[in-house]
C-alpha cells in the first residue's frame, strides 16, 4: 500500500500513522484525507492487523490544520466535513482498539481534533495546541466543540475557541488535555510507542472501555449502568477475560490475544 502524504506501517502489533507534509506542517489537503480514510479503514477491518493505533507527524509539526492552499478542500467546506472529515473521525471513534496520539510540534485546527481523538494523549515540550478557526473567521469543527468543554471545561474551551491563542504543551498538561508530558521529540516518540506497544498487548475488553466512554456524555446515568452491564457480559466471554482469571489465580502475567 503506497501512499504520498501519510507513513503507514505496522510495529509490534502497533499501527502507526505518521502525517506526512513537512512543506506545510502536515496541513490535511484532500489527497492527505483521502489516504487517511484509506488506511483507518484497514485498521478498523475484519482482518485489522494491529491492537493499537499511533497516530504522529512527521517533521517539526504533529498537523497544522486543514491545508487552505488546496482548493479541493476549501471550495467546499461543508462537503469536505461531511463527506470526508466526519465519516473518519466516527470510523476513529469506533476503533475496536486503543489510539495513541503523541504530538510532537503544531496541532492547530482540525490537527488539534486529531491529537484529542487519542485516548491516551502524549506531547513533547515542543507541541503547542491552537484553536485557529477564529483567526480566519471560521468555527470549530472535526468535534472540537464537543470534545474541549468535556476535556477542560466550558470556560476554557470557549477560551481556546474565541481567543484562538497557542496553548503550550504545558499548560495543556495543567488542564488535564494530554497525559503524558516528554522533554523533546525523541523521547516523545520512545514514551508514545511505549505505551502503544503496551496498550496492543492488552485484552478486547479495552475497546469495549472505549465504547463505554464515548457512550457517556449521551446516557443517563441509568442507560449507562445497563451498558455497563452489557459489556460486562460480553467481555466476560472473551479468551481474554478466562486468560486474566487464570493467571490472577496462578500469580503470574497474563498473556492477552486481544479476543
Amino acid at each position: 500500500m503506497n501512499f504520498n502524504k501519510i507513513e503507514f506501517e505496522t510495529q509490534d502489533e502497533v499501527a502507526i500513522i505518521r502525517f506526512n507534509d513537512p512543506r506545510v506542517r502536515n496541513a490535511v489537503g484532500n489527497e492527505m484525507l483521502g489516504e487517511l480514510k484509506q488506511a483507518v479503514s484497514v485498521i478498523a477491518g475484519r482482518n485489522r492487523p494491529a491492537r493499537c493505533l499511533l497516530l504522529t507527524g512527521v517533521g517539526r509539526g504533529f498537523c497544522s490544520g486543514a491545508n487552505l492552499s488546496d482548493s479541493s478542500t476549501t471550495r467546499n467546506v461543508d462537503g469536505s466535513l461531511r463527506g470526508g472529515y466526519h465519516p473518519l473521525f466516527l470510523t476513529l471513534r469506533d476503533l475496536e482498539i486503543p489510539i495513541v496520539t503523541a504530538i510532537n510540534g503544531a496541532a492547530a485546527g482540525v490537527g488539534m481534533s486529531f491529537a484529542l481523538m487519542g485516548d491516551i494523549v502524549c506531547a513533547s515540550k515542543q507541541a503547542f495546541f491552537l484553536q485557529a478557526f477564529a483567526r480566519i473567521g471560521l468555527v470549530p469543527d472535526g468535534g472540537s466543540t464537543f470534545l474541549l468543554p468535556r476535556l477542560i471545561g466550558w470556560g476554557r474551551a470557549m477560551e481556546l475557541s474565541m481567543l484562538a491563542e497557542r496553548l503550550s504543551a504545558e499548560k495543556a498538561m495543567e488542564w488535564g488535555l494530554i497525559n503524558r508530558l516528554y522533554e523533546d521529540t525523541e523521547q516523545l516518540m520512545e514514551g508514545a510507542m511505549e505505551i502503544a506497544r503496551r496498550l496492543a498487548q492488552g485484552p478486547a475488553s479495552l475497546g469495549l472501555i472505549r465504547k463505554l466512554y464515548w457512550a457517556s456524555p449521551h446516557n443517563a446515568y441509568e442507560q449507562q449502568l445497563d451498558m455497563e452491564a452489557r459489556l460486562q457480559s460480553e467481555a466476560g466471554r472473551t479468551e481474554d477475560n478466562s486468560e486474566g482469571v487464570s493467571a490472577f489465580l496462578e500469580k503470574r502475567d497474563p498473556q492477552f490475544k486481544g479476543r
